[in-house]
């Protein structure tokens, strides 16, 4: 047996022993929430575009989920292959992963930003054979981009459009030939990928980050317990359920739990607010610009949102004036968190924390999970590193990327301190990433575009801090000579490489020179200092 093996059954023994890895699947949740009420609320998703609204108990959401399953496998998706969907916060996303589920399929979640560039790397590296898209949303014609896309791609069997027609539309999904009764599934074992997850990185290329059920229901077990979710919560989920939060905490979490799911697919405040009240909605979870628009909201308005018990706000520092005017404004528990792709929420607060752990720490670690500091300076701070249940299987087709040492911690990336207590603090990145809204930008991806630009010599794109989306990207370029660059062409210039719009630097700063080290590297906290006028 080699080296590898054992230490994967290493982990795999002392995460059972722990309790942590219970060897089930999301199904078997499923399948106890509709032994137990199956008429009980599972999703409520109303379309912000048209109004059209669906309500599905969990009996009608199992059914849903196996008629789409057959479909599926009648197209040739087989236990292992990977279904790719870009879509909004729509019912079918949760319906999709499911289906997936009953084949023993892996979930492919793409994020309704990216573009022809973007999806022809990812869907190409996973060799996904169906992708499903909207025909239309928010003015965009995916279905005609997909069509471009599967032209380059002969493993991509089928597109599938949510409000299309005919047998490609996920209608007919729906109308699966042969008798639903006779259905039997291949579900996966507990330890095989069901989800590939692409993260941005500081390659220049994404990762595609795998995850089991063991590693991601033993991250959502303890994050309930600690929260105290059980099957009377109603979770609203405005976060892109394509994006890691969105997708485990607001389709697997309510699954787990057999409580209910209200999904937002167009952030407004108004409408968060509405669903909150209406669906009487007591947790909901996302970046800081979530709480800040919501607590905004409800302070002019005076409509009250008196059913949220618990607001986790995760993806940047929550700013201490904004949870001093939340706490009180929405009536609910502010909850600091910090996790990734990799490993879902590492570290929350705690309900019963005092306000200076919220605002001043990122929380400490979930029963399963262990922090360490290593090489902390005078100041504490030092290389984050976690290990433990939700740590993930690795990165698609590139092994040579995992960050996890022979023991299993995993380099974060970033830089943190820790108190005598084990709450951390995030004091930055070693990665070269930018987080806007929650949203990680792939810098050395967006300043390689730009580099090829014929007016730019030389790029840096730095974070400036914002206090509603946590950080904006300016972008610091040094022309060549006699050349010239407005904002709008660079914008320009980004969108015919197919960018996506919110990677898009929000700020140029044209420069006759960038600040070095006498290596000749770029310094980027002098960038930094710049941009805030330093």
């Amino acid at each position: 047996m080699d080296e590898q093996r054992q230490r994967l059954l290493a982990r795999r023994d002392a995460m059972v022993a722990g309790g942590f890895w219970r060897d089930e699947t999301l199904l078997d949740h499923l399948a106890r929430a509709v032994a137990a009420r199956p008429s009980h609320t599972a999703i409520v998703a109303r379309r912000s575009e048209g109004g059209a609204e669906a309500r599905l108990s969990y009996a009608e959401l199992d059914r849903r989920a196996t008629l789409v399953a057959m479909s599926l496998r009648d197209r040739g998706v087989a236990r292992g292959d990977v279904v790719s969907f870009q879509l909004p916060n729509w019912w079918e996303f949760s319906v999709l992963h499911l289906a997936c589920l009953k084949l023993g399929a892996v979930s492919n979640p793409l994020m309704v930003i990216f573009r022809e560039r973007e999806l022809g790397f990812m869907l190409g590296l996973a060799e996904s054979k169906v992708l499903v898209v909207p025909q239309r949303f928010r003015g965009f014609d995916y279905a005609a981009m997909a069509a471009t896309v599967r032209a380059q791609l002969p493993v991509l069997r089928h597109v599938i459009t949510v409000g299309g027609e005919g047998p490609d539309s996920f209608d007919a999904l729906l109308s699966p030939a042969g008798d639903p009764a006779g259905f039997r599934a291949d579900p996966p074992g507990p330890d095989d990928v069901i989800q590939l997850l692409y993260t941005s990185g500081t390659t220049g290329e994404p990762k595609g980050v795998m995850h089991s059920s063991n590693t991601m229901l033993s991250n959502l077990v303890p994050f309930a317990t600690r929260l105290g979710l059980g099957a009377d919560d109603v979770i609203h989920m405005p976060s892109p359920l394509a994006h890691q939060l969105g997708f485990m905490y607001g389709i697997v979490l309510p699954v787990m739990l057999g409580g209910t799911a209200v999904l937002q697919d167009i952030f407004t405040a108004p409408e968060m607010a509405r669903q909150v009240r209406e669906e009487a909605c007591s947790f909901t979870m996302g970046a800081t610009p979530f709480l800040n628009d919501l607590t905004e909201h409800v302070a002019a308005t005076g409509e009250a949102t008196p059913s949220l018990r618990v607001f986790v706000s995760a993806g940047a520092p929550i700013p201490r004036a904004l949870v001093a005017k939340a706490r009180p404004t929405l009536g609910a528990a502010i909850i600091s968190a910090w996790g990734m792709s990799e490993n879902g929420a590492v570290t929350t607060t705690r309900i019963e924390d005092p306000e200076e752990k919220t605002t001043g720490t990122d929380g400490l670690a979930l029963p399963g999970m262990e922090l360490r500091i290593l090489d902390a300076g005078p100041d504490g701070q030092g290389a984050l590193q976690v290990r433990g249940c939700s740590n993930f299987v690795g990165y698609l087709k590139r092994p040579e990327l995992d960050p996890k040492d022979p023991d299993g911690w995993f380099d974060t990336g970033d830089l943190a301190r820790m108190d005598a207590e084990g709450y951390i603090r995030i004091a930055g990145r070693s990665k070269d990433i930018i987080i806007r809204g929650g949203e990680n930008i792939p810098v050395v991806e967006v300043e390689g575009l730009l580099f090829r630009h014929p007016a730019v010599a030389e790029v840096a794109i730095i974070g400036v801090p914002d206090p509603r989306l946590g950080e904006r990207a300016c972008a610091y370029v040094r022309l060549k000579d006699g050349a010239a660059l407005s904002f709008a062409e660079m914008v320009a210039h980004l969108e015919a490489q197919r960018m996506a719009k919110q990677y898009i630097p929000e700020r140029l700063e044209i420069v006759a020179e960038l600040p070095r080290t006498p290596s000749g590297k770029i310094q980027k906290f002098r960038l930094r200092d710049m941009a805030r006028g330093a």
